[in-house]
């Protein structure tokens, strides 16, 4: 295949995802609230939640309903209060009423890059109590027989805030619950260094004089938060949040990994019993997920609440039941990641739960990239260089096939005399300009095909890498050199894009121009850098830089085999004399 053709193919492609992805986020159905059920009953399956928000009886026996004026967020009383808790990399806060955690901030991911102007920018939050952001990560406990604390009872701190203090490996977080009948329950969190992990615990002693029987949940719910506001055009479409999952998403051993949109949260609602999983709401960059003990036997189900600030959309992780005898002690124990969607560290973490970083179609490729462009990262310490270093070890491993590419074209460059003539010979019977092209091909030993080869490798990388810039929290805000503050967003000055149209007009000056093209064919051509550039500049600034330092290392190896292959015709030449 000529490069022409190569070009044009690699253009539709390009485009078509492009425009797929436009109309994907544009023209999908929004998350629809169901109709609401009437006062106690329920407004979706039965292994969902009732519409007034309480918790089902699951495997104990019927739990007593709910107020059916309460929803299940935590509603701040008199006598609740809020604590702050601070380690090296998180601020969380928990709410006393729930004991549920209401509130993270990543430390360390700021929602601007930092800048002489603004060195402390907001850091990122995740969980949030506010309305048109609210975001909670829940627990709590629910029995048939008894008393039980769930995701609304007011528990009772000793402190006000935490902080992790200096040497200090761990902090512990403790709330407690009690109950006239002898009932006790304490609520422990502990924070670790450096960790996006937050361990519970929930430790029940029994005073009663009769058994206790319950289950423990976690869950989190949220409402869809309003669309960002982007100050112009190129700001809001070269933002690539629009193209990332918004929504749940879990994991088990049986089915894999799997996720739920909240457009199909109504329709198509998750009720699934799992060993060995997690649980997860997630969105770009960032993620939140229970991870129950790998042993336990949970069930996995979702829904969608009415609220006056809109629909709030629920997964819960449902824990086995529970028996704790009079006298005894019981506990839960699982574990709430709240933080950056970091391959290894999640990969760590559960089983499967890297996956939470979804390439989607992509992973076969994107993933192993992500591989390479981190260690490349740990040895330059700059995602740019490491940027530019995978471009040569991409073109060293597919050297002979590019090779292949340039010899056809420069060899196809030498008979364009030849094929000027049977252009003059055969004018506008195209049918026997191809079969004479073909046998002069054959003839010279020309494979007009070569050019297809290196194409079948580009193109995957090309959307694999763009989907690793899209979706990899480590190239967020990542700086390159001078105006480029961060590799995953659009070059704000065009400059990159600028180049790269330079070296597609120097690429298409050295390509030879294929015989018999048809003019409307040969007018792309010549409006392809231009198209190209205007794409690029919606593109991720890493994307773009890759590209211009691919296509330089092809002119150089174009050039370089154009010469060879010119000295050795001369040294022929020069011998038959």
């Amino acid at each position: 295949m000529n490069q022409t053709r190569t070009f044009l193919l690699f253009a539709l492609v390009a485009v078509a995802y492009l425009l797929w992805n436009a109309w994907e986020k544009d023209y999908s159905p929004q998350p629809a609230l169901p109709a609401v059920a009437a006062a106690g009953t329920a407004a979706t399956p039965a292994a969902a939640t009732t519409a007034d928000g309480s918790v089902p009886g699951a495997s104990v026996p019927t739990t007593p309903a709910l107020p059916s004026n309460e929803v299940a967020k935590p509603a701040t009383g008199d006598k609740a209060q809020l604590i702050t808790v601070t380690t090296d990399v998180l601020r969380l806060t928990i709410d006393t009423r729930g004991g549920s955690l209401v509130r993270s901030e990543l430390l360390d991911y700021p929602v601007t890059p930092r800048t002489k102007k603004d060195p402390d920018p907001a850091p990122i939050r995740l969980l949030d109590d506010t309305g048109s952001h609210f975001f909670a990560a829940q627990d709590g406990l629910i029995s048939g027989t008894g008393a039980a604390p769930d995701h609304r009872a007011l528990f009772q701190s000793t402190q006000a805030s935490y902080t992790l203090a200096k040497g200090q490996d761990a902090l512990n977080v403790d709330l407690t619950w009690t109950d006239p009948s002898g009932l006790k329950v304490t609520k422990r969190y502990t924070l670790h260094r450096g960790s996006y992990v937050v361990d519970l615990s929930q430790k029940i002693d029994n005073g009663s004089a009769k058994p206790w029987t319950g289950n423990a949940y976690r869950q989190l719910q949220r409402v869809v938060p309003p669309a960002p506001v982007h100050s112009n055009f190129l700001a809001k479409f070269s933002d690539q949040s629009r193209y990332s999952f918004f929504g749940a998403a879990w994991y088990s051993p049986e089915h894999k990994f799997d996720k739920l949109a909240f457009d199909k949260f109504a329709k198509e609602p998750l009720n699934q019993p799992v060993t060995g999983g997690w649980l997860a709401m997630e969105q770009h960059y960032f993620v939140t997920a229970w991870l129950p003990p790998a042993h336990e036997a949970d069930t996995f189900s979702s829904t969608v609440i009415n609220d006056q600030d809109g629909p709030r959309y629920l997964v819960r992780d449902m824990g086995p039941s529970i028996t704790v005898a009079p006298g005894q002690s019981g506990s839960t124990d699982a574990r709430l990641y709240v933080g950056p969607k970091l391959r290894e560290q999640l990969g760590a973490l559960a089983p499967g739960f890297e996956l939470a970083l979804d390439y989607g179609i992509f992973s076969i490729v994107a993933s192993p990239l992500h591989w390479i462009l981190s260690h490349l990262h740990h040895l330059v310490g700059n995602w740019g260089f490491a940027i530019i270093l995978l471009v040569l070890l991409i073109n060293v491993a597919i050297y002979k096939l590019s090779e292949a590419q340039y010899v056809s074209a420069a060899r196809m460059r030498k008979l364009k005399p030849r094929m000027d003539a049977l252009k003059e010979r055969y004018g506008d019977d195209k049918q026997k300009m191809q079969q004479a092209m073909m046998e002069l091909y054959k003839k010279e030993k020309i494979n007009p095909v070569a050019g297809c080869l290196p194409i079948l490798i580009t193109i995957p990388i090309f959307f694999a890498l763009y989907t690793v810039l899209r979706e990899s929290v480590e190239l967020r805000q990542a700086p390159f050199v001078g105006w480029i503050h961060d590799l995953s967003a659009a070059d704000p000055y065009f400059v990159l894009p600028v180049l790269y149209m330079g070296v597609m007009l120097m690429t298409q000056w050295m390509m030879p121009t294929q015989p018999g093209m048809d003019p409307t064919q040969a007018k792309m051509m010549k409006f392809m850098p231009l198209m190209f550039g205007v794409m690029f500049a919606f593109f991720p600034a890493g994307l773009v830089l890759y590209y211009i330092v691919n296509g330089l290392c092809r002119l150089a190896q174009q050039w370089w085999v154009t010469r060879r292959i010119d000295r050795a015709e001369a040294a022929k030449a020069l011998v038959s004399r």
